[in-house]
């Protein structure tokens, strides 16, 4: 399994060397962490929910897809699930190839992918006391129906 929900922290150093390679000459990460405010507005803290089967799934064919189409070595995510706060790590991506190109291309095409596709929803809970759900790509979950 090459993308997996985790409740607890990351921890970087166990997710890099899963990408370990003799013949990688390349590695290019991404991390993604809570920030302090959201189209405006002051943010407290996160919490983030998934439909974890249906994630799972479909997390592990967008790191397929990158391998096949980019020709990398190994591809790798985790995305944090539950609450989080300001500062914590909530998604990483990690790729090693042969060369950089492939490496960054492969990268930025997976955190890209995995905002558009995977069934992940954040609850951003702002200063303010209000707090309101978002899609994977920000925008907002319609809770009227």
């Amino acid at each position: 399994m090459r993308f997996r929900l985790s409740d607890t922290p990351l921890d970087i150093g166990t997710e890099r060397r899963a990408l370990d390679h003799a013949a990688a000459g390349a590695y290019a990460s991404f991390e993604g962490w809570v920030r302090d405010h959201n189209e405006g507005r002051a943010v407290q803290r996160l919490d983030y929910q998934a439909y974890a089967a249906l994630a799972a799934s479909e997390g592990d064919a967008i790191l397929d897809e990158a391998v096949a189409r980019f020709a990398v070595r190994e591809a790798r995510c985790v995305h944090r699930v539950g609450p989080l706060a300001i500062g914590d790590l909530a998604v990483w991506v990690g790729v090693s190839a042969d060369h950089r190109d492939a490496a960054f291309s492969a990268c930025r095409w997976i955190i890209d992918e995995v905002k558009r596709r995977v069934p992940i929803w954040k609850n951003e809970h702002y200063l303010d006391g209000e707090s309101g759900w978002l899609h994977p790509d920000n925008t907002p979950v319609d809770t009227t129906t």
